[in-house]
């Protein structure tokens, strides 16, 4: 049972809120998928850390995103990921009514305190609908996230949106900037936007009946994905039956697109500051949405959570104030080879120790090379498959190991394909290679494999990669980086001296750095390098903390939205 946890010391300060429909606050509180909410989850974190004062809201997802089970055959099985929020969180006296198909929906949040290492906290509010004023079908909207129909998921993002605006309100929060993570929260700003009608008298025929430039002042929007699946859009014959009488649909038309309602064009239209999350992004969301100034802030990831103990000891004797000043490793290059390799091994053997669990033996001596992200065609995770005899034979020379991981969506026919055709390839390399599918990939699972690999691959479909992040977590641990030249790894990238490039810039679709690209790195310089040469090893490693740590971090990119977007 968590202790009891109040909003009050929060109230007078709190101006900054930050809405996304999946937060990663901790392993066993299943309320995220992947890597939108982790990095919500280091965005809170470093919040924390730096003292802004930000309050988070997201859904309470009570049966989580899935629990992966892989079956003999290598098929992905879900099961629900029920967790329990009392053990976590406080529910809150405040409820609040979002009108759902002509009925009131009761939402009540519940709190919980994110600590960060340094002692600060952040609320974070868990919008639930499990209450004994809702119907049955109503108590369940906030259970799965992501879950069911289009219908459901367009009640969920009502929820977050207004639902969670009023909880804020119900609760005495006074806040000057909305910031939208996605535009699952988009709800948020029509909300706002209602409450600034214009004089009926300086309104024309087809014209906005509100005063949009109100909004616009408040609310920062981040758009993530460049996939086309990623924007949220429903039908408005939908959206006239969930939210009947809430407001005229040729006003919606008018600036959530004229076809259907989307989600990103609603949150473009009424945000202010809208940014990427790359500098390659910013400018293919450019080219998606036109006539919105896109800035970019390149994401990045809370070091302090994903560097593995033995590196924080490393870190904490050498740059003292390394966590709350990630700046301080740009001088990782003083750091003497033997600890660095020392505190690498130790990773690698709590990696190689987990693994074991699933009866796979892997060598401490042989390099391994780690795969672990959303399982869609777009990440293309058959890539490395893609000729099974070269990659015999390069292992025949130059022997290596894989771990990968990752789950797919549901309704992702084609993503649960991709973890079937890997785990027959996996069975395929056998003896040359072992390989290894870790179930049910989530941030314990990250923590551990970012860290013990010596490699970590990232094969995406240009453009399609906004940013990514699991890279920037293995580059704090000292792991190489081989990867397309897209998304933050374009920024990042020195080529031979903290990592490398597939392929090279300029090329897009799935034809751009393909295997024989992957192939050619893999077999010429990445694993010669490793098995000939130690002490370059060791100085890419320290390059690979110097150079991408101490600047792709959370506390970095907060203190640009915080400059540029929080304050403008």
């Amino acid at each position: 049972m968590a202790a009891p946890a109040t909003i009050g010391p929060f109230l007078g300060r709190t101006r900054i809120a930050y809405f996304s429909m999946e937060i990663a606050t901790r392993p066993e509180m299943h309320t995220y998928s992947g890597g939108l909410g982790v990095l919500a989850g280091d965005t809170a974190r470093s919040c924390a850390d730096l003292g802004i004062p930000a309050v988070f809201v997201t859904l309470i997802s009570r049966q989580g995103y899935l629990r992966q089970e892989i079956s003999a055959a290598g098929e992905q099985v879900e099961h629900p990921d029920p967790w329990s929020p009392e053990r976590y969180a406080t529910p809150l006296r405040a409820k609040v009514a979002v009108i759902l198909e002509g009925r009131e929906v009761w939402v009540r949040p519940w709190l919980h305190l994110l600590s960060s290492p340094i002692g600060q906290t952040v609320p974070v509010l868990l919008l639930d609908t499990d209450l004994d004023e809702n119907s049955e079908p109503d108590r369940r909207l906030t259970d799965h996230l992501y879950g069911r129909d289009q219908m459901y998921r367009l009640k969920q993002e009502a929820i977050l949106g207004i639902a969670g605006l009023r909880c804020l309100q119900a609760l005495g929060f006074t806040i000057r900037a909305y910031h939208l993570n996605e535009g699952h929260a988009a709800f948020l700003a029509l909300d706002l936007l209602r409450r600034y009608p214009r004089p009926e008298d300086q309104v024309g025929p087809g014209e906005l009946k509100y005063e949009i430039g109100r909004v616009r002042e408040m609310c920062i929007f981040t758009t993530h994905t460049p996939v086309e699946a990623g924007h949220d859009r429903f039908p408005y014959e939908l959206v006239e039956t969930v939210l009947r009488g809430y407001i005229e649909t040729d006003q919606l038309r008018l600036i959530a697109g004229r076809e259907s309602l989307n989600m990103t064009r609603l949150a473009l239209h009424l945000s202010g500051f809208v940014n990427g999350v790359a500098d390659r992004h910013a400018k293919t969301a450019t080219m998606m949405f036109p006539g919105y100034r896109i800035r970019a802030i390149t994401n990045g990831v809370h070091l302090p959570t994903w560097t593995h103990p033995a590196f924080a000891e490393l870190f904490n004797r050498n740059f003292p104030a390394w966590a709350y000043e990630p700046e301080a490793l740009v001088r990782a290059d003083q750091l003497p080879d033997d600890d660095v390799w020392q505190a690498h091994s130790r990773a690698k053997a709590d990696l190689i120790h987990f693994v074991a669990r699933y009866g796979i033996r892997l060598d401490a001596e042989l390099p391994i090379i780690g795969f672990a992200r959303r399982m869609t065609a777009y990440k293309r995770p058959d890539l490395l498959f893609s000729d099974l005899q070269r990659l015999k034979a390069i292992a025949g020379r130059h022997p290596f190991q894989l771990v990968l991981a990752g789950k797919s969506h549901p309704s992702d026919g084609a993503g649960k394909g991709l973890i079937r055709f890997i785990h027959q390839r996996i069975a395929e390399l056998v003896p040359e290679v072992t390989a290894v599918f870790l179930p049910n990939y989530d941030m314990a699972v990250a923590r551990i494999a970012v860290a013990g690999v010596d490699v970590w691959l990232n094969t995406p479909e240009p453009p399609l990669e906004a940013s990514g992040t699991s890279g920037m977590k293995a580059a704090v641990n000292g792991v190489l980086n081989l990867s397309v030249l897209d998304g933050w790894w374009l920024e990042a990238c020195v080529e031979g001296t903290n990592g490398w490039a597939i392929g090279v810039d300029g090329g897009v679709g799935a034809a751009h750095a393909g295997p024989a690209d992957l192939y050619e790195k893999l077999e010429r310089q990445v694993l010669p390098l490793y098995a000939n040469n130690r002490a370059r090893w060791i100085f890419m490693m320290k390059q690979s903390i110097g150079k991408i740590a101490c600047y792709f971090n959370t506390h970095r990119m907060m203190r640009r939205y915080a400059a540029e977007a929080y304050l403008r």
